[in-house]
């Protein structure tokens, strides 16, 4: 038999010296750079290699293969050419010489065919700080084969989200769960590090610390919204709208659209559509697929982007509009939103969550103070929430609040 040594840092060693089977949960949670989904990558492919497994590997969202785990394993199998000769790794599939398959689907779309799927030998859970409880409570069941296990690998966000109550504050049994950050990682790249010490530098303390050390995310005196929470709604028929607003992608920017709800001084968030790369003909399908009613009501988007609202209202969306914009409509539109009681996040919309977490101010790097000045990033869903609440903005005055 032919044997191989492979390296994991030491603080995941005891827990993958364990066979297949043993455990039936094992995660780690963490800040940036710690390595801990690459080392999960490596394993679960030489798992892979050493016996035919069906590999579910999933997220709350995966709208396509870059957004799934399928990069992370292909740079994992590629550090061992033993590993290379045996995977057949194309561009959205990833299959072992032995049976091996690995399947990339995201819940919230798939959660009924996910339930229909037969023999899962190991299911990978990734980004899991952002899987609401109900598709955890749809997910553990389908993973029933003998010997199965579930992996878990989240960067913490907020304590007592499902998955820290679930892994964090109260571990099944048969789990092991193991705490991973940059000094934790010996091989963690001098790219990472610069990156770190500019941080370290330049972004408030509380921020620095939930990057980099896996801390919960407090808020922050840099933060933008403060007013804002994530929370479970259903609207109903007094509420004031729906209004709609689109963001549209440019280069690494993603497309975001939301679908929003306003009642007794609280604006509640309710759909998003949320997706990198994609292509203007496939927009309508996917704002439509997304966001409910989009389509039979006036939305408002950038109007830099004249030929994509044109192209819109012809294929679907026959609403959609261009805001106004002008100058300080940001200001404008971050204090409207800021002026509202509350701000309420519905789980489903992760990515709106996220910027609301990471939308911040500047913050001088010697004295520590928060600038004036928005920092222009995490901010595509909320500038497409600015858009769609402009007619409020111009209606406020009038009663809008009620």
């Amino acid at each position: 038999m032919t044997e191989a040594t492979i390296e994991v840092p030491d603080k995941m060693e005891a827990m993958f010296s364990q066979p297949r089977g043993s455990l039936m949960y094992r995660g780690s949670y963490g800040g940036r750079g710690s390595g801990k989904s690459f080392t999960f990558a490596k394993v679960a492919a030489i798992w892979g290699y050493a016996e035919p497994l069906r590999i579910l590997c999933t997220r709350e969202i995966q709208d396509s293969i870059k957004e799934s785990f399928h990069a992370e394993l292909k740079n994992a199998i590629a550090t061992e050419p033993w590993l290379e000769r045996h995977y057949d790794v194309g561009r959205d599939y990833l299959r072992g010489a032995n049976g091996t398959e690995f399947i990339f689907k995201g819940l919230r779309h798939n959660i009924g065919s996910l339930k229909s799927l037969a023999q899962i030998d190991l299911c990978i859970v990734e980004e899991a700080e952002d899987v609401p409880e109900e598709s955890w409570l749809a997910l553990e069941p389908t993973i029933r084969s003998d010997k199965a296990e579930m992996w878990i690998i989240w960067n913490p966000r907020t304590e007592g989200s499902p998955v820290d109550k679930r892994f964090r504050q109260n571990p099944p049994p048969m789990s092991m769960i193991v705490e991973m950050n940059y000094s934790d990682n010996p091989w963690f790249p001098s790219v990472l590090e610069m990156r770190r010490q500019h941080q370290l530098q330049t972004l408030d303390h509380e921020t620095y610390r939930h990057i980099w050390h896996g801390d919960y995310l407090k808020r922050s005196k840099a933060q933008v919204f403060h007013n804002w929470e994530v929370a479970d709604f259903t609207p109903v028929p007094e509420w004031d709208g729906p209004y709609f607003g689109l963001d549209f992608g440019f280069a690494q920017d993603p497309t975001a659209g939301v679908k929003m709800w306003i009642h007794d001084q609280v604006l509640y968030f309710e759909h998003e559509a949320y997706a990198n790369a994609l292509e203007l003909d496939h927009t309508p399908d996917r704002l439509k697929r997304d966001i409910p009613g989009i389509a039979d009501h006036e939305c408002r988007a950038d109007n830099s982007r004249p030929e994509s609202i044109s192209y819109l209202k012809r294929h679907g969306l026959p609403r959609m509009k261009p805001c106004v914009k002008g100058k300080g409509s940001v200001e404008d539109g971050i204090a409207h939103m800021q002026s509202y009681k509350r701000i309420v996040v519905h789980p489903r919309c992760v990515n709106t969550a996220a910027e609301f977490t990471y939308y911040s101010y500047k913050v001088d790097r010697l004295s520590g103070d928060v600038l004036p000045v928005l920092v222009d990033a995490n901010n595509h869903a909320i500038d497409a929430a600015r858009y769609g609440l402009e007619p409020v903005m111009k209606s406020r005055g009038k009663g809008i609040f009620r």
